[in-house]
């Protein structure tokens, strides 16, 4: 089934913040084998300028996938999660993530094509804090492969 084409230029605010807590971060640095102090030790974090623990930049994946969901498992819009590839992903960040960051998410879908005969899905998703300043823009592209 192909991917519904009125999807394009609608956003689906996600549900509930996300609280960002320095055990969190800890684990997702541990689980990426990134060992910088920064992501592990309050007192380096502020030595540095931060109010607390700093997260690793692809942390917002966290925040994004969450929000995502909602809009990707919408059996409407005709994605079929197994004959999908990520095709691309990249963060701009305004700010650091950091612990004790209250983090809302909206996603917006801003393509969809077809190449191929495989559809192509483009989905960015603008994250701001508790103050609505924005903090990261993530663009992420996915294929559905054509059966």
């Amino acid at each position: 089934m192909p991917l519904d084409p009125t999807y394009v230029g609608r956003s689906f605010p996600g549900a509930e913040p996300f609280a960002v807590g320095a055990e969190i971060i800890r684990q997702f640095a541990v689980a990426i084998g990134d060992d910088n102090p920064l992501y592990h030790d309050k007192v380096a974090a502020q030595s540095a300028g931060h109010l607390d623990v700093v997260a690793p930049p692809t942390f917002a994946i966290r925040v994004i996938a969450r929000a995502q969901d909602a809009v990707m498992f919408d059996p409407a819009l005709g994605l079929d999660f197994s004959m999908v590839v990520h095709r691309d992903q990249s963060f701009v960040h305004h700010r650091p993530i950091v612990a004790g960051d209250e983090l809302s998410a909206v996603v917006h879908i801003d393509a969809i094509r077809v190449l191929a005969g495989n559809d192509v899905l483009t989905v960015r998703t603008e994250v701001t804090d508790s103050h609505d300043t924005p903090v990261c823009t993530a663009v992420g592209t996915l294929v559905a492969r054509a059966s």
